[in-house]
């Protein structure tokens, strides 16, 4: 059984802390590669800051080609919206079965796991790699000693894709926080710049 982290997100855009999560969980815990699922954007809200689904998955595909380990999926992009990380999950079973999957998430979502749809039955069926975040709240007593719930010394990485695309409209220079080929592909592409 390959064991493979799923890593959701919009990487709207991705940015080396990104990077460092899903890097860190490949080298630092028993997973075997990170999928880095590329989240569509929901057709019934209006969110005019999400790129389209295609250029956020290029800038995926730009940041992992040097790492053997990290891929992007498109898994979601074909599911009916609004979806649920259940249903996912239960997808990439079905097309992979000899896979073994897993979720990883920051501690901030760990907090809000009670609310997310049958999370009973995800915490049954597969395990939840949690990285720490400088967040508020505590994390609920039924999470934090259970056997599914693995934390991972991850480093803390408080770099946001707002904070990013905030900087990109007002002018700054945010190179280092970028891999070279997303922050290419983002200038040429003249995104977030109004």
């Amino acid at each position: 059984m390959k064991k493979v982290g799923l890593y959701f997100g919009t990487f709207n855009p991705i940015h080396i802390g990104h990077l460092a999560i899903a890097n860190h969980m490949v080298e630092f815990s028993d997973l075997e590669e990170v999928w880095l699922v590329v989240t569509p954007h929901n057709p019934f809200k209006k969110k005019s800051s999400l790129l389209d689904n295609h250029h956020r998955l290029e800038m995926v595909h730009l940041a992992t080609e040097d790492f053997d380990q990290l891929k992007p999926s498109t898994i979601e992009f074909d599911l009916p919206q609004p979806n649920y990380t259940v249903h996912t999950l239960a997808v990439l079973q079905e097309k992979y079965p000899s896979y073994e999957f897993s979720l990883i998430m920051g501690e901030d979502n760990l907090k809000s796991l009670h609310k997310w749809k049958n999370h009973e039955v995800i915490l049954q069926d597969y395990s939840i790699y949690v990285y720490p975040r400088i967040s508020t709240g505590i994390v609920p007593d039924q999470f934090k000693d259970h056997p599914k719930i693995h934390r991972v010394d991850a480093p803390i990485m408080e770099i946001s894709s707002t904070f990013i695309r905030n900087a990109v409209k007002n002018k700054k220079d945010i190179r280092p926080l970028l891999p070279a080929l997303v922050w290419k592909y983002m200038d040429d592409m003249n995104f977030y710049k109004i």
